[in-house]
């Protein structure tokens, strides 16, 4: 079955940002440790990359991992970090056939050298792509992004680099990691939680939000496309009115 075909291929959210949530409790109900639900969210990771590829989604960001998620005990941080450079070597030949650009934002440089090393030579050997940008959060959080942000343009003003009088949103955007990338259109989160978690807080301004409540190991091309639906049957008015738009 093919859950795409009734989808509205001129009016596709150009920019979907997810937030993959539940590994953890989706191992807990199996009786398995919370590493073995993050290595099975592996592969929704592929089958929604694919489909988004597959409909023509310009850009898919995933909050892949969190300056919050240090926290956790080291075994799963450790796991994790392995999974991330497993991942990236797998998946290397299906961005290369799909015309993948990968991306990264966050502070990669906070990540283990092992893994900051795969990420860059991934990223370097998808650069010339052309076709749908795959951003990964990682060791990302929005609130340090934005004081990051503020830093950088404080010194400018500080340095006559720039006026405070020039500071605009154009100004601010340059200055974010997704400086490169357009605004959300759509964010999806799984598990059923209401709730943003430190992610993309300036770029979602006017995103359409979709909660939907199934683990991210289980997250479909069903639940994809319902996403999609959803965000195609809502008006988007971004301050105007039904009659302006119309």
């Amino acid at each position: 079955m093919d859950f795409f075909e009734d989808i509205d291929k001129q009016n596709l959210p150009a920019h979907i940002a997810i937030i993959m949530d539940g590994n953890g409790r989706w191992a807990k109900e199996r009786g398995k440790h919370r590493v073995f639900g993050h290595e099975n969210g592996v592969h929704a990771v592929r089958s929604t990359v694919e489909n988004c590829v597959k409909i023509g989604v310009d850009y898919l960001t995933l909050y892949t991992f969190s300056t919050e998620n240090w926290k956790r005990p080291k075994l799963e941080v450790d796991t994790l970090m392995k999974l991330l450079v497993s991942s990236l070597k797998k998946e290397l030949e299906t961005f290369i056939k799909n015309n993948v650009k990968l991306n990264a934002i966050g502070d990669i440089e906070s990540l283990p050298k092992k893994a900051n090393h795969e990420l860059k030579e991934v990223i370097e050997k998808t650069r010339g792509h052309t076709g749908m940008t795959l951003t990964l959060a990682l060791s990302y959080g929005s609130r340090e992004e934005i004081k990051n942000a503020v830093k950088q343009i404080s010194a400018k003003v500080k340095n006559n680099i720039i006026s405070i009088e020039s500071i605009d949103e154009t100004i601010i955007n340059t200055h974010l990691y997704t400086h490169n990338l357009p605004d959300v259109d759509l964010l999806i989160r799984t598990s059923g939680e209401h709730r943003i978690s430190n992610f993309l807080l300036w770029q979602i301004a006017y995103a359409e939000l979709y909660f939907v409540d199934v683990f991210w190991p289980d997250f479909t091309e069903q639940y994809l496309a319902q996403a999609i639906k959803s965000y195609q049957n809502r008006e988007r008015r971004f301050g105007k009115t039904s009659e302006q738009l119309n």
